[in-house]
């Protein structure tokens, strides 16, 4: 800012910036020098350090007091509270509150109470002149004529090309913007990048904003034309949703300005409208639900004036600067829920906000069905489950054309049209996690995916183009992470798929899965992969899937989760699993069994040894002193009172054979390694004899070939622990045992076991 002192430093909300430029403009307009940050503070600078310069070196500060700039939550509050600090030689207090909006006396803070003492809002601009300047003791009239659109008349159009801002609030002339959402929340920073953009020229006077279907783009260009009306000599606002369609409204545009004859043809009417806006530079025009740059492209005037793009399409580079609008702010959807239901509860909007994803669209549709119906919180998260298509088809607010559940159909469907591979790869991401999804997910498994859709996963780039194809129509959002899908969306496509169509989607989901089992959860070099595909492997619902591959990938994921230390998350995720593999699939299912021993693995782990399976299936129970070797047991064999256990000589073994007991055994039996529950054996295995050698004849998972001589001494090893270096198996003497202690590794163990 300079040594030079200012006479005052207007302080505002982000949300009243037009009201900001309109105050400094007149303040400037009437001799006083003013510092205010859009104008003054470049890019990058420190904000705090810049608002402390600015009160330092100012001698009186304009609040433009509002509800946005007395809210609790802004830093508004800390330039006020600074203000009435008084300097040496400033007579008076510092602070010359405003009011640019009828805030309740209630809402504004003590401290300001006294103070606030004149208006700007509800009356004409000159009006609203002679006040700002009577409440910083300025002159009563300024020196020349004052600069104000339409003589004090709102809504009066001035000469094209004239300086100074309107009146906040009112309306040019030449203006066919839809009428405002008064119940319009948040998204104030968005709403000023996108001015701040606007006005630093060249490319930037164009601003597309893209983002899925009810993401608020129109809304908030809306918001923008209302909010920034003053700045603006003409508004003009244009559906391009049928681009064949643009040129009639543009002929509307010039019989209003008085350029085009009513007979003039479509190239006309361009070139005259064109022409009429190059020569003037306070205008704006909104292209809402534009469907691609090239229906735009010789609709577009350049010169000074300022365009808006909605669009669903992401690809505007080439004509426009694209601003992708992404889904509100927790705190903005909670506000709009507790604004429109009474008596909602912060907890119960969060929870409503965080279903709906904190889409806009789905936001005020929830908040106007509850409203309306008197439907409680919990009741409709209970629909949202069971019957979100319909529940989302319900209720479309004033302000949209269309619901959520329609919107999205409507893309669906258009899409199924033009490249039904595409589609395809939507219904398949349909069905996993709203969680970022790898690419290689569906690469790695072309065997797994239908033909025209494995066809495009062979070619590179035909895979690529695909991928870009949901993002262009905001199905998806793509970057480096993968593809992302928004929850309501995957919700809304599962849902319009017919029942058989529904079946086949999923069970080819879990078959892509399944294929991607990154195995080995122990090691370190798979964890990156097994967290990404960790949110998809729990949206398949596991404990319905009929493919034994994705099964076996559950217990794996189990295993990951309880060596990785996420023991909450292991515990409830094999708890799930092996209560309802249990009831469909036995208690002696192989995959029952494995799961069984991951859940009695996080009892453990969390030390709830009283909630560990009791006596019966999958747990022995407590054991008399001197049981055989102490061994772990594995907790998928089920025991029974009076079982022996097999004695390293041989013979012995169980006098009631049953599930897991083999019976009484031969001479010499038993020397094998036990055999894991959650690994397959097959024809020809031969156990490891305790004096070495031997071992299967046929390598692969669980089975590590033909063994050294003195190999297979050591206590069972869980074929899904990696032994550690210097491992020591515990001797029969005692002492001795593996000496990093972890999962399936218990320590050195007392004298005498083992």
């Amino acid at each position: 800012m300079g040594g030079d002192r200012k006479d005052f430093f207007v302080s505002h909300a982000g949300a009243d910036r037009a009201w900001a430029e309109w105050v400094a403009w007149q303040l400037v307009d009437a001799g006083y020098t003013v510092e205010l940050d859009v104008w003054d503070w470049p890019v990058g600078r420190n904000f705090v350090t810049a608002m402390s310069d600015a009160l330092d070196g100012c001698d009186r500060v304009v609040a433009l007091v509002s509800a946005a700039y007395v809210d609790r939550s802004r830093y508004t509050r800390e330039e006020w509270a600074a203000s009435r600090v008084h300097l040496p030689g400033a007579g008076g207090d510092r602070l010359v509150p405003v009011r640019v909006e009828n805030v309740p006396v209630a809402e504004v803070p003590a401290l300001l109470r006294p103070l606030v003492s004149c208006d700007l809002f509800g009356v004409d601009a000159l009006e609203a002149r002679r006040v700002l300047l009577a409440a910083v003791k300025g002159p009563t009239q300024p020196g020349g004529e004052p600069v104000f659109p339409g003589r004090g008349t709102p809504g009066g159009l001035r000469e094209p090309g004239g300086s100074g801002p309107r009146l906040p609030g009112t309306l040019p002339r030449v203006w066919n913007v839809p009428a405002r959402n008064p119940g319009f929340t948040g998204r104030d920073g968005l709403l000023v990048a996108v001015r701040e953009r606007l006005l630093t020229g060249d490319r930037a006077v164009v601003q597309a904003l893209h983002g899925m279907g009810g993401v608020g783009k129109t809304q908030l260009a809306m918001e923008y034309a209302h909010r920034f009306a003053g700045a603006y000599e003409l508004t003009w606002w244009i559906d391009s949703e049928q681009a064949a369609l643009i040129g009639e409204q543009f002929a509307a545009l010039g019989a209003a300005l008085g350029c085009v004859a009513a007979d003039a043809g479509i190239e006309a009417v361009r070139a005259a409208v064109l022409a009429e806006l190059r020569q003037g530079g306070r205008w704006l025009l909104v292209f809402d639900n534009a469907g691609s740059p090239g229906d735009l492209r010789g609709w577009l005037p350049g010169g000074g004036g300022h365009v808006l793009i909605t669009s669903r399409e992401r690809r505007w580079g080439a004509i426009a600067a694209a601003v992708e609008v992404d889904v509100l702010a927790r705190a903005e959807s909670v506000a709009i829920l507790q604004n429109e239901v009474t008596g909602l509860s912060g907890a119960d909007a969060d929870r409503l906000a965080d279903a709906l994803g904190d889409l806009p669209l789905a936001v005020a549709q929830a908040a106007g069905y509850m409203a309306e119906t008197g439907t409680a919180a919990a009741e409709y998260l209970d629909l949202l489950r069971t019957r979100a298509v319909q529940l989302l088809a319900e209720n479309v607010p004033d302000f949209y054309p269309r619901s959520l559940a329609a919107a999205t159909q409507l893309i669906a469907d258009r899409l199924a049209d033009q490249d039904p591979a595409a589609a395809e790869l939507a219904n398949l991401c349909a069905f996993l996690a709203p969680e970022p999804i790898p690419a290689d997910l569906f690469t790695r498994a072309a065997a797994e995916l239908p033909g025209e859709l494995a066809a495009r996963v062979a070619d590179p780039l035909a895979w690529r183009q695909t991928l870009a194809q949901l993002a262009r129509q905001s199905l998806a959002r793509i970057d480096q992470r993968g593809l992302q899908m928004h929850r309501l969306t995957q919700v809304i496509l599962r849902g319009s798929l017919p029942s058989e169509q529904a079946a086949a989607t999923r069970r080819c989901t879990e078959a892509i899965l399944a294929a991607s089992d990154p195995a080995d959860p122990v090691n370190p070099v798979t964890w990156p992969r097994w967290a990404r595909l960790m949110p998809h492997l729990i949206a398949a619902d596991l404990a319905a899937t009929e493919d034994p591959g994705l099964r076996w990938m559950a217990c794996h994921a189990c295993h990951y989760l309880l060596y990785r230390g996420e023991t909450r998350t292991g515990h409830d995720l094999a708890s799930d699993l092996r209560q309802r593999w249990r009831d469909r699939l036995g208690g002696d299912d192989q995959n029952t069994l494995a799961v069984t021993y991951y859940f009695a693995w996080a009892l453990r782990e969390m030390g709830r040894y009283a909630r560990s399976p009791g006596p019966g299936p999958g747990h022995p129970g407590p054991q008399p002193p001197g049981t055989w070797c102490r061994q772990p047991r594995h907790p998928g064999v089920r025991h029974h009172p009076g079982h022996r256990p097999v004695p390293v000589g041989g013979g012995g073994g169980c006098p009631r054979p049953g599930p897991g007991h083999p019976g009484p055994q031969a001479p010499g039996a038993g020397r094998g390694q036990p055999r894991h529950p959650d690994v397959r054996h097959h024809p020809g295995h031969r156990p490891v004899p305790v004096g070495g050698g031997g071992g299967c004849p046929r390598p692969g998972p669980g089975h590590p070939g033909p063994q050294a001589p003195g190999a297979g001494r050591g206590p069972p090893q869980h074929p899904d622990v990696r032994q550690q270096p210097r491992h020591r198996p515990a001797r029969a003497g005692g002492g001795g045992g593996c000496p990093q202690p972890g999962p399936g590794h218990p320590g050195p163990p007392p004298p005498g076991a083992g």
